[in-house]
């Protein structure tokens, strides 16, 4: 399987490890949360430093709150408030906890390639943001590069549900069969987009062996900027 240049009318591209790395980010924002709670719930604080509290709230929050799966702002904001609940602070404060969480979430450090990329395929095409996180293109400074955004928050289903990379290629006003997906993740990004109709590239940053045979993408490279060379080929 060979990528096609002639059909690609539209990109929708991944976020969270594609243009910066997550977990620097969410470690970033995880301090910033605890140095707020010492601030203004310290009892919550003490609670959540405690081994395991943590996940055992959010697993319940997960086992308890179906509906919210999709939804890691939601998901977030209910962990914080019964964390706050549970040590006996005031859950009404999980507002403003999440919010300076969240405020840290939007600071990503990008790949060196992202910003030369992002330039190079929103004049092209138009390039729809579509990811199962909560990072905000336009908090992140990136809303320009972006003719829409789609999250699994908003469609109600995550990537690889075809679902949500049709409702990307709904915002893009073209056919699936017309777009070309753009992520890091084999199976969420690569077997979904792949699945829903798509031509994919995979971003594969490591070196992985690709293991979900028989679903192969189309292209795969090692930074955005062999995949824009590759697209440039058509001219």
């Amino acid at each position: 399987m060979s990528l096609d240049l002639s059909r690609i009318r539209a990109i929708t591209l991944d976020l969270d490890d594609t243009l910066w790395p997550i977990w620097p980010t969410i470690a970033r924002a995880e301090v910033v949360l605890q140095n707020w709670l010492g601030a203004h719930a310290p009892a919550t604080q003490a609670l959540c430093q405690q081994p395991g509290v943590l996940r055992a709230i959010r697993e319940q929050v997960h086992h308890e709150c179906p509906d919210l799966l999709h939804d890691m702002s939601a998901l977030r904001r209910e962990s914080i408030r019964r964390a706050l609940l549970r040590a006996g602070d005031d859950p009404a404060l999980a507002q403003d906890a999440f919010e300076a969480f969240f405020a840290e979430r939007q600071r990503v450090e990008l790949f060196a390639d992202a910003l030369p990329a992002l330039e190079y395929l929103s004049s092209r095409f138009p390039v729809v943001a579509l990811s199962n996180g909560n990072a905000d293109v336009q908090r992140v400074g990136l809303g320009r590069y972006f003719y829409a955004s789609v999250s699994a928050r908003e469609v109600g289903v995550a990537k690889p549900d075809v679902r949500i990379f049709q409702r990307g290629a709904q915002a893009a006003g073209v056919p699936a069969q017309q777009v070309l997906h753009i992520g890091d993740d084999a199976h969420l990004d690569g077997v979904g987009g792949l699945q829903a109709g798509m031509q994919v590239a995979w971003l594969n940053r490591a070196g992985h062996d690709w293991a979900h045979a028989p679903h192969a993408p189309h292209l795969t490279v090692a930074d955005l900027g062999a995949l824009c060379a590759c697209l440039a080929k058509d001219g």
